[in-house]
């Protein structure tokens, strides 16, 4: 149960607990990447569209944790977090979040116009509106949630002036839809016994451990896989850069192959997940590279 405000003062650090700042931060970087890609090098728009960006997605966060209060007090994982401990009243979160959520989305239309407002805002109604609550009711809900993933990029990308129809926007959208889903259901090997406790519906209850392990997998080959569109929609085209998409899904792949056969133990999920995000950092470093190395096609058309 939540504890009544005001038994402990808070912190600054339960300030960044509330906003979840780091998951925060690195939701904003396809955003920012993105639009480093679309605009073919750094633009002076940059700084607004990583504090629009930003300031949303910690709006969107704090509105989670004010959802899903009484949740987290269930959960050994969660129960001393600000607004269940009782450092941060619920109603300072819910003022913070909706001052973060749309401070963020009017300087986003100030700064670039309506599309990427739009779409910031589009992210936080499905994230607190949609996958928020749809968790309490299927163990699904991962996969329409996974949307706002895709969404961050498609705000980077009209921010640079692009169309949501353009190709690589849509291939780009695909990939961070995908791998929000097995990144996801490896937290399920680690969390999964607290979500049953507190009552959520939970994959690993229905499908059990084994099933778990090759629906994951399944997912993580597919992502791994889903890199090629990036170069068949043009939004990598350096040969160096999809020479290292393929080597980095090959790792992806093959060193998460132990999902099918492996019996227990956390430790190799645990290692899965950390594959599964440098595989990401190592696509966000090739969009990079292809927007800002002298020899890339971007560079060439600056």
């Amino acid at each position: 149960m939540t504890r009544a405000f005001g038994e402990t003062p808070a912190s600054w650090t339960d300030w960044l607990v509330l906003t979840k700042f780091p998951i925060a931060a690195a939701s904003t970087l396809s955003a920012l990447v993105v639009y480093v890609l679309g605009s073919g090098g750094l633009r002076p728009g940059l700084l607004s569209l990583f504090g629009g960006v930003l300031a949303a997605a910690m709006g969107a966060s704090t509105l989670n944790e004010w959802q899903e209060r009484e949740l987290d007090g269930r959960m050994a994982r969660t129960r001393n977090r600000p607004l269940p401990a009782g450092r941060i009243s619920p109603a300072a979160a819910l003022a913070l979040a909706l001052g973060l959520a749309g401070g963020g989305t009017a300087l986003l239309w100030a700064r670039f116009g309506p599309v990427p407002a739009l779409l910031c805002a589009a992210a936080v109604l499905w994230y607190n509106g949609l996958y928020t609550p749809l968790k309490r009711w299927t163990a699904l809900a991962v996969v329409p949630g996974s949307v706002v993933g895709a969404l961050p990029p498609a705000i980077g990308w009209t921010a640079a002036g692009g169309s949501l129809r353009d190709g690589p926007l849509l291939a780009l959208a695909f990939f961070f839809f995908l791998w929000q889903v097995p990144h996801f259901w490896l937290l399920l090997f680690r969390y999964g016994g607290e979500y049953q406790e507190a009552g959520l519906p939970s994959f690993l209850r229905r499908l059990g451990g084994e099933g778990l392990r090759r629906v994951t997998f399944s997912w993580l080959a597919i992502t791994a896989a889903s890199v090629v569109f990036l170069p068949l929609f043009g939004a990598v085209r350096t040969p160096g850069a999809v020479a290292s998409l393929g080597l980095s899904a090959l790792a992806l792949g093959s060193g998460s192959a132990f999902l099918l056969f492996r019996k227990g133990g956390k430790g190799g999920f645990r290692a899965a997940f950390g594959l599964l995000n440098l595989f990401v950092l190592a696509v966000l470093g090739c969009l990079l590279a292809e927007a800002l190395l002298p020899f890339s096609p971007q560079a060439a058309l600056r």
